[in-house]
């Protein structure tokens, strides 16, 4: 599989002349914060720098982010014309992002779950509230249970909203914490437990061909991933 071939390594899902789709590793940045990390936007400028021997400044559009510890799709675009495409079919909800968690307890075979959600910029947490609160915000997503054993279940996410944190808070509000989720699951958290929350699959059009694309990320094999059979 291509990749970006920079430390940390990001795979390269699909790439054309106006997108580049990685696969974003656990625990990397999608965009520069205070801790000075590395992060998706730098090493990806990085290799498109190295790759085409670009001089100066890369143009690289980030359109959407994922959460330090989640892991999977992400889109990126090499111009801007791409990039104010893509960015609009986010605003109007065009775009599906389909995500798989494995969670605590034994989900319902298919759900949606609809709560308010409010961010605390200081403490960088999301709470959820039943019922309308001031300054917070709708979320909705749907689950189908894809998997089960005794204790876990693996689903598939729908958002139908994005928001903060938003799978995360309303699992855990529902009782059901995403294994190794240090943030809103702490009794579940432990030493070198990883969030298994995973962007697998993009469908979207294509900003200049105009064509459906549909892009699927890997299932990994390391822990908590290889409790199920798939």
């Amino acid at each position: 599989m291509k990749s970006t071939n920079t430390h940390p390594n990001i795979p390269i899902i699909f790439e054309d002349n106006h997108l580049l789709i990685i696969d974003k590793p656990e625990g990397l940045l999608s965009q520069a914060d205070k801790s000075n990390s590395k992060d998706v936007t730098v090493l990806c400028k990085q290799y498109l720098k190295n790759a085409y021997q670009k001089p100066g400044n890369v143009y690289l559009g980030l359109t959407h982010r994922l959460d330090r510890p989640v892991s999977g799709l992400m889109i990126l675009t090499k111009t801007s014309k791409a990039a104010s495409r893509i960015s609009e079919q986010i605003r109007n909800h065009n775009i599906k992002k389909t995500y798989w968690a494995i969670v605590y307890g034994r989900t319902p075979l298919e759900a949606e779950y609809k709560h308010f959600l409010k961010k605390d910029t200081k403490t960088n947490t999301t709470k959820a509230f039943s019922s309308k609160k001031s300054g917070a915000k709708e979320a909705i997503l749907r689950i189908k249970t894809l998997k089960q054993s005794a204790h876990y279940s693996l689903v598939e996410v729908d958002l139908i909203t994005g928001k903060p944190h938003q799978i995360r808070v309303q699992m855990n509000k529902m009782g059901f914490p995403i294994w190794g989720d240090y943030k809103y699951g702490e009794e579940h958290t432990g030493p070198g437990k990883k969030l298994a929350l995973r962007a697998m699959a993009l469908e979207f059009i294509h900003p200049v061909k105009k064509e459906p694309q549909i892009i699927h990320a890997s299932i990994p094999k390391h822990q908590p991933w290889n409790l199920f059979d798939y």
